[in-house]
């Protein structure tokens, strides 16, 4: 089954998804996981089943866009005054987010129910704008500073890799070391 973009719907559209999404995190918060149905979700949001798997295909597909929605962040990085401070400090924040326990479980739930890649792609698109206003704040600033292609190879790619496939906690340093090394590479041929 194609399911629709999730793009940030307005009115009817967005209430439906607010209400929805609230019944997941409701229902996960009071019962565990495993009551979440999705008649379950349905009656606690106030629509039909048939509302939800018109909407979001599966359960999977519905917890994916909640996850993502999850995972979007609520505020613009830390101003610390140099790229190196502004950098180590998203970097550390983002490393401890995503190998929380439930940060885990969010990007699970993201990737499990993505049959196309978009959410994954809107995830991506997350950390980028992140990294990106990292990058114009040095610039204002008048700091040399890598593309934001190199901070995702080279800082989240690895993060990323480590929290998905080597569950062993990740110390803080490891941010710091990732960062440090993407800061004083040479900057790439075109």
């Amino acid at each position: 089954m194609s399911r629709k973009p999730m793009a940030r719907p307005g009115g009817r559209s967005a209430r439906v998804q607010a209400s929805v999404h609230a019944a997941v995190r409701e229902i996960e918060a009071e019962a565990g996981r495993a009551a979440l149905t999705v008649p379950a979700v349905a009656a606690r949001a106030g629509v039909t089943p048939s509302t939800i798997y018109r909407r979001w295909g599966d359960l999977q597909e519905l917890l994916s866009d909640v996850a993502v929605e999850r995972l979007r962040p609520e505020e613009p990085p830390a101003d610390r005054g140099s790229l190196d401070a502004d950098l180590t400090s998203w970097a550390r924040q983002f490393l401890d987010e995503m190998a929380s326990g439930p940060g885990r479980a969010y990007v699970r739930d993201a990737l499990l129910g993505d049959p196309d890649g978009s959410n994954a792609g809107r995830c991506s698109a997350y950390a980028a704008d992140q990294i990106e206003a990292v990058l114009a704040r040095a610039a204002e600033r008048g700091e040399t500073a890598p593309t934001v292609e190199a901070v995702l190879d080279h800082v989240v790619a690895p993060m990323m890799y480590r929290i998905l496939f080597r569950p062993e906690p990740l110390p803080a340093t490891y941010a710091d070391r990732l960062v440090r090394a993407v800061l004083t590479a040479p900057p790439a041929d075109g």
